[in-house]
């Protein structure tokens, strides 16, 4: 296990011959798209990635990433931290007919040049596991503005007036 500071650029392939395992944290000021998604980009995210070959030789990638993230809480429209963590469990696939021949308990990582970016990567995963609403356990909204109102029926049917009452002191008659 090393704990060496998150490289920007990898080559799976390589990594994964060799089983290396990448572990460490780094700011959401490299993570662009990830960082649009929120209120601010102060959190760090933590990621540990173990690069290996499983017992039919696939080269893959498993671990996960995650961290403490503000976004706006679509209830009161103030800031709400969410833990995420994005799990991985990825097989190397130089194109998409490769991938396709995969087994179905990974996904696809198509790698079809020598390097991979990896924090777009982790960035990438880190967005699906986003919310979709994020929002307050226990969030007060306020439901009404201004004056308050209040209410004056009562229950008797007696006190309730007609709504067509006009209508009949047009016509000169009375309604029942």
């Amino acid at each position: 296990m090393s704990n060496v500071p998150i490289p920007k650029k990898i080559d799976p392939r390589k990594l994964a011959e060799r089983g290396v395992r990448i572990e460490g944290s780094t700011e959401l000021k490299f993570m662009p798209n990830l960082t649009s998604m929120l209120v601010d980009d102060q959190a760090e995210v933590w990621i540990d990635l173990q690069f290996d070959r499983d017992e039919l030789k696939i080269r893959t990638v498993q671990g996960s990433a995650g961290g403490k993230l503000a976004m706006t809480c679509q209830r009161c429209l103030e800031p709400v931290e969410i833990d995420v963590e994005a799990k991985f469990n990825l097989a190397i696939a130089p194109t998409e007919e490769h991938a396709k021949n995969l087994p179905k308990y990974y996904d696809p990582l198509i790698v079809e040049g020598d390097e991979l970016e990896l924090l777009t990567m982790v960035e990438e995963e880190l967005i699906l596991t986003l919310p979709i609403v994020p929002y307050h356990d226990d969030c007060s909204i306020q439901t009404s503005f201004g004056e308050e109102v209040t209410d004056t029926s009562t229950d008797t049917d007696s006190d309730k007036t007609n709504p067509f009452s006009v209508l009949a002191t047009l016509k000169g008659g009375k309604l029942d």
